[in-house]
């Protein structure tokens, strides 16, 4: 038993192996980072607009075993804007922007401070920021959780670098958050302006989102997805979604955080780092949105 102890623990990856030029790609190679998204959703389902462009136009809401496709399409997305080619970054613009020209309508009924007829669009740069910035909060949120503390410098960086996705989306320079800083300013602003309210459809789906039709032997793995979307959660949002949170869900978050942090230096390469992370791209896919996307239209 000693000897395979040290086998194990002499598996460690050492740490200068896996180095990229940017801390964005550092941090979107781990697979671990996934269990950060489901709050990034559920943030996003928080805003009402969101919401029902979700469920007026999305495959998932009408079915919810979806999920696992969706979920792989998002993951694909990143990888190919983090780690390229840069045709598979364009391919995936062009996916994410040909989707987006069919997501759009009206409130179906008034949500907070939107009455209903509140026109909504998925190509709102507004809209855009919001998602975005809710899903680089979440990922640095599980990455600090599950990895190892960032620095505030690496915090900024990782805002900085993902800034690039304004060209992939077809934004503004300026538009989305550049720092730590901006990021958190700007998602206090959002909460303070009321626009950010859990109505009965964010709530719809948030249980599908968490509680999808699986086969048995994804079901473990769907259970520390929820554990971490519900626990990684603000606790007003928490509340407002109605979900059952106990001091024993919070423990066994707290405890199954610290092991995987723990441990995850040992992980082998092929199962903590995505496959397109580990084929060590050494380069960052350029936003060509304004042209090679709309010349695919």
């Amino acid at each position: 038993m000693i000897d395979l102890l040290k086998v194990a623990c002499s598996y460690r990856v050492p740490v200068e192996m896996m180095r990229w030029p940017l801390l964005a790609q550092e941090v979107n190679a781990e697979r671990i980072v996934i269990l950060g998204w489901g709050r990034a959703i559920l943030l996003q389902f928080a805003h009402p607009l969101v919401a029902a462009g979700v469920a007026e136009h999305s495959r998932f809401a009408a079915n919810p075993g979806l999920a696992l496709d969706r979920l792989h399409g998002t993951v694909s997305a990143m990888l190919a804007f983090t780690f390229g080619p840069q045709e598979a970054a364009v391919e995936a613009a062009w996916r994410i922007a040909r989707v987006h020209d069919r997501v759009h309508g009206v409130l179906p009924q008034p949500v907070g401070p939107y009455p209903a007829g509140t026109p909504y669009s998925a190509h709102d740069p507004a809209l855009l920021t919001w998602v975005h910035a809710t899903v680089v909060d979440s990922t640095l949120l599980a990455y600090e959780r599950f990895v190892r503390p960032l620095t505030p410098a690496e915090r900024d960086r990782y805002c900085a670098e993902s800034r690039g996705m304004e060209g992939w989306l077809g934004l503004e320079p300026g538009t989305l958050p550049g720092s730590w800083g901006e990021l958190q300013d700007y998602l206090e602003r959002m909460r303070r302006s009321g626009q950010i309210v859990v109505g009965e459809t964010a709530r719809r789906l948030a249980r599908q989102l968490l509680w999808p039709a699986l086969p048995v032997w994804l079901r473990p793995a769907a259970r520390l997805w929820r554990l971490a979307s519900i626990g990684l959660l603000p606790d007003e949002l928490r509340a407002a979604y109605r979900f059952d949170w106990r001091r024993r869900d919070q423990l066994a978050l707290v405890v199954i955080s610290r092991s995987i942090r723990a441990t995850l230096p040992w992980w082998p390469p092929a199962l903590r780092f995505w496959p397109a992370a580990r084929a060590g791209r050494q380069d960052w896919p350029e936003p060509q949105l304004s042209q090679a996307v709309e010349d695919r239209r």
